[in-house]
C-alpha cells in the first residue's frame, strides 16, 4: 500500500461477532469520507443504536458498537460548517464540538483512530483513559514530522518513531494534512485506566500511562512471592515455571525474590495465538495442546511453581497443571498474579458473564481442586494497585478492577443493566455466521 495517512485494527471481538462484516476500521462515505477504528466498549450501544433506527431512521450495516461511533461523529461534523470552507484551525473547532458531543452522549470506554478524506487523522480517548492510547514521532530527512497513534509504545522502535507520551483521558489530537498536531482536553473524570493490561494485555516492552509494564510486572511477581513467604513459609518449590509468555516477567522476580531456580518449564509454540482470546471453548481447550509442549526434565519428580497472569475460567489453568502432572510433577503450586476475577468487563476486556468465571462461582479451596493443584494463591488487589502504581510520573491512583472488585467507573451501570448486557453479549457469541467463509479464524 502507497500512501501518507492511514489507520489499521487488530480485531479482537469484545461487541459484535466473528465474522467480516464486523472488522474494523468502520468507514462511511457520507456526509464526510470518514475510517475509524475503536478499542474499547460502550456501554448504552443499545440506546445509542435504537435511537439511530427509531429516531435517525437509518441502517445499522453491522452488531459493532463501533458503527454507532462512527455515525454520531459523521453527523456531528456534518452539522457545522460545510468543510470547503474550513482551515485547519477552523476544522480543529468543529472536531472538538464533535468529539465534545460524544463524550457528554456515549458512556463506556473507547480509544479511537480516524481518518477524515481531506482533513487528516483524528485521536480521540475517553474521559476515564479506561484503554490505552500513545502517540509519538519520527523526524524526515526533509524536515517535515510523522505522526502515529497506537494501543502501545511497541511498533515505534521498529518504524523509527519515538514516543512522546499519552493522549490524555478526554483529549483530542489531530494532525492536519501538514504535518501540524492540534490537540486539546476536553473534560476531565477521575482516571481508571485498565489494570488488565499491565496484568496481561500488553506486552512487556511497552509504556502506558507513563508506566512501564515491564516493571510493573516485575513487582506484581515481587508482592506475590513476599505473600508466599509470609502465608506458607515452610512450602519452598524446587523451580518457578511460567505459563508463558504472559507470566514471564512476573516469574522471574518471583524466583528471585525467594531464591529459588527460575526455569521455562513449558515451551510455547510461537504460532499458535492466544488462548483467552479465543472465540470459545472447544477452541481454547484445542490450541492448549498445541500450544505449549513441557520440558520433562525440568518439572520430573520436583515441587513446581506454576507462575500465571491470571485465573479467568479455569480451563487452561486445569490443561497447564495436567501436562505438569503428566510430566511427573511431585507437587504442584499455583499463584496467579492477578486477584479472582469475579465480575464481567464491559470496558474491552472478553469477559463477558459470571457464569464463565471460575472466582465468581468457586471458593479458593474449590478452584485448587478443580486446577488439580496442592497450593493455590491469588495477588492481593491492594498489591496489584501496588505493583501499577509504586514508580512512573503518573496520575494513577485507583486503576479500574472492576472485573476483580466489581467497583465500575460507570456509576450507570445498575445491576439490571450489567445482567442485560451479559445477556446480549452471550446471545451474540451463540450466533452463527450465515456464510462459513465469513468466519474469522
Amino acid at each position: 500500500m502507497q500512501g501518507n495517512i492511514g489507520i489499521g485494527h487488530v480485531r479482537y471481538p469484545t461487541a459484535g461477532g466473528y465474522t467480516a462484516t464486523d472488522v474494523q476500521p468502520l468507514w462511511i462515505g457520507s456526509p464526510r469520507g470518514i475510517a475509524l477504528a475503536h478499542n474499547g466498549n460502550l456501554s448504552n450501544y443499545q440506546e445509542l443504536a435504537d435511537d439511530i433506527r427509531l429516531k435517525q431512521h437509518r441502517h445499522l450495516n453491522s452488531t459493532l458498537d463501533s458503527e454507532a461511533l462512527l455515525l454520531m461523529l459523521a453527523d456531528n461534523l456534518a452539522s457545522n460548517a460545510p468543510s470547503n470552507e474550513e482551515n485547519n484551525d477552523h476544522f480543529f473547532e468543529l472536531l472538538t464540538q464533535a468529539v465534545t458531543h460524544i463524550f457528554e452522549r456515549i458512556d463506556g470506554a473507547y480509544s479511537i483512530v480516524s481518518v477524515i478524506i481531506g482533513k487528516g487523522l483524528v485521536a480521540f480517548r475517553d474521559p476515564h483513559g479506561i484503554r490505552p492510547l500513545v502517540w509519538g514521532t519520527r523526524e524526515n530527512p526533509d524536515g517535515t514530522v510523522d505522526t502515529i497513534f497506537a494501543s502501545e509504545t511497541t511498533p515505534f522502535y521498529a518504524l523509527g518513531f519515538e514516543p512522546r507520551g499519552d493522549i490524555l483521558p478526554g483529549e483530542v489530537a489531530y494532525v492536519d494534512l501538514t504535518g501540524t498536531l492540534h490537540r486539546r482536553v476536553l473534560k476531565n473524570e477521575e482516571f481508571r485506566p485498565c489494570v488488565f493490561e499491565y496484568v496481561y494485555f500488553a506486552r512487556p516492552d511497552a509504556t502506558l500511562n507513563n508506566v512501564s509494564v515491564y516493571r510493573a510486572r516485575l513487582r506484581m511477581g515481587q508482592n506475590l512471592a513476599l505473600q508466599w513467604k509470609k502465608k506458607h513459609p515452610d512450602l519452598i518449590p524446587d523451580v518457578v515455571i511460567p505459563a508463558p509468555f504472559t507470566a514471564n516477567t512476573a516469574a522471574l522476580s518471583f524466583a528471585h525474590e525467594l531464591g529459588i531456580r527460575y526455569s521455562e518449564g513449558l515451551y510455547k509454540n510461537p504460532f499458535i495465538g492466544r488462548t483467552f482470546i479465543m472465540p470459545n471453548q472447544k477452541a481454547r481447550s484445542r490450541n492448549i495442546r498445541y500450544k505449549l509442549t513441557p520440558q520433562r526434565t525440568e518439572i520430573k519428580n520436583k515441587t513446581v511453581m506454576i507462575v500465571d497472569d491470571s485465573i479467568v475460567r479455569g480451563t487452561t489453568s486445569r490443561e497447564i497443571v495436567k501436562m505438569v502432572r503428566e510430566s511427573g510433577a511431585k507437587n504442584i503450586y499455583f499463584a496467579s498474579t492477578s486477584p479472582p476475577l469475579k465480575n464481567p468487563c464491559f470496558s474491552g476486556i472478553d469477559i463477558p458473564s459470571r457464569k464463565e468465571l471460575i472466582a465468581a462461582n468457586q471458593n479458593e479451596d474449590e478452584i485448587a481442586a478443580y486446577l488439580g493443584v496442592d497450593v493455590l494463591l491469588y495477588q492481593s488487589h491492594e498489591d496489584l494497585i501496588e505493583a501499577v502504581t509504586r514508580r512512573g510520573e503518573h496520575q494513577i491512583k485507583k486503576p479500574c478492577m472492576a472485573c476483580m472488585d466489581g467497583d465500575y467507573f460507570c456509576k450507570k451501570l445498575t445491576a439490571e443493566k450489567m445482567k442485560q448486557l451479559e445477556l446480549q453479549r452471550e446471545s451474540s457469541r451463540l450466533s452463527t455466521p450465515a456464510k462459513k467463509e465469513d468466519i474469522i479464524e
